[in-house]
């Protein structure tokens, strides 16, 4: 199972990856899109599996501090989803 800091690097040699392809004159619409939908899936898997690590630490903490900062996790989590 990858690292976080795995997936983040994951994640920024997509990136680079679709820089080079949005630089070459030659590079299909179509492969630059599959490819950043790939990074927005990259991300929001990282961005479930952080929440869900914090969540399983507040819980085991459960007082008024922790569940205001779930709530937190949560409202910005579906924030303009």
């Amino acid at each position: 199972m990858k690292t976080n800091k795995q997936r983040i690097n994951t994640l920024i040699g997509q990136l680079k990856g679709i820089d080079r392809m949005m630089q070459d004159k030659g590079s299909d619409c179509f492969d630059i899109i599959v490819q950043l939908k790939a990074v927005r899936s990259a991300i929001s898997s990282l961005m479930d599996k952080l929440a869900g690590e914090e969540f399983s630490s507040c819980l085991c903490k459960s007082d008024n501090k922790n569940k205001l900062k779930m709530q937190k996790i949560v409202t910005e989590l579906i924030k303009n989803k």
